[in-house]
């Protein structure tokens, strides 16, 4: 069995308020700290399947433009999710499962382009936009129990299991990957930079903040009763911790490399895309509205997060 990385955005970065701010406020920490950001998935091949964890944002998403102010920006396209799939050697048809560990556009962008894959998800975020009319849906139910200091989880097959997480979103769930005598933490949003699971602190995305603690706090209490390593979407850290099968040391944090961006010459379409999310804000949609019209206490149509999570597109 292997574990392999699909990046599809790479050059993003996170601000310490966006990644730490959760529960102290955003405003008790440093805007002009900006960590590396990259979207990456994950794909499992067992030998005798192919599953993935999760599928990238939708081809056609359009590239954010961040300024200085930008909380959070996801990275320049490497290609689009379903070529980095490709690329690694495998057809759509391939895969026989997907799991899916939360609702949000950059991790069920693609789920419809895999004709034989069973969608595990869990049942809490079947009613979510993101996945109406979508066929092949599994809704999980975690029947099988606790997976150690988790209380509930669903065994996919020997070696793999999909553990309910809530907090991000209210259906988020984490995969773990038993594989030579380590546990592979493949998580969706838990944090989205490594930094925020050393210094313990969550970030400004959640739908259920003491639900995202308990779970953060199960997450650092398994880190240190195993050897994990941690497999994250949103940084490069998370394809850097599998390549090097690093595992996770909470009293010895990974050197920081910051995140350095020239904000210089960027141009703006008129379009907005959200950074948590991926919803795309058009004004040919809206009746001609454009983004900075709206109120200051718009959100997202999707998420529900408001308007400063956007960036020009």
């Amino acid at each position: 069995m292997t574990i392999k990385a699909i990046t599809f955005r790479k050059d993003g970065f996170y601000t310490q308020p966006f990644a730490f701010g959760g529960e102290e406020g955003p405003a008790k920490f440093d805007p002009n700290v900006r960590y590396r950001g990259a979207l990456t998935n994950y794909l499992i091949d067992t030998g005798d399947e192919v599953i993935l964890v999760d599928t990238g944002l939708p081809a056609g998403t359009p590239e954010e433009v961040p300024d200085e102010k930008s909380p959070a920006f996801t990275g320049r396209d490497v290609g689009t999710y379903l070529s980095q799939f490709r690329a690694l050697g495998y057809a759509p048809e391939q895969v026989t499962k997907i799991l899916l560990t939360h609702k949000h556009a950059d991790h069920s962008g693609e789920l419809r382009s895999f004709p034989n894959a069973k969608i595990y998800v869990n049942e809490e975020e079947l009613s979510a936009a993101e996945l109406q009319g979508i066929p092949n849906l599994v809704p999980v139910k975690f029947t099988d129990g606790a997976y150690y200091n988790f209380p509930a989880c669903q065994k996919i097959r020997d070696g793999i299991y999909y553990v309910r997480a809530k907090g991000h979103t209210n259906g988020n769930s984490i995969v773990i990957v038993e594989l030579d005598g380590l546990f592979y933490m493949i998580h969706g949003d838990i944090t989205y930079v490594d930094e925020a699971l050393y210094a313990d602190k969550l970030s400004v995305v959640f739908d259920d903040l003491p639900a995202a603690r308990e779970t953060l706090d199960r997450v650092r209490a398994f880190i240190r009763n195993h050897p994990t390593v941690y497999v994250s979407t949103h940084t490069p850290q998370g394809y850097e911790n599998l390549a090097a099968k690093r595992v996770m040391d909470l009293d010895h944090p990974v050197e920081t490399i910051f995140e350095e961006y020239d904000f210089a010459g960027m141009a703006g379409t008129g379009k907005y895309v959200c950074s948590v999310c991926g919803y795309v804000y058009d004004p040919a949609e809206h009746d001609g509205t454009a983004f900075e019209a709206l109120p200051e206490d718009w959100k997202c149509p999707r998420c529900k997060q408001p308007k400063a999570r956007f960036n020009k597109a």
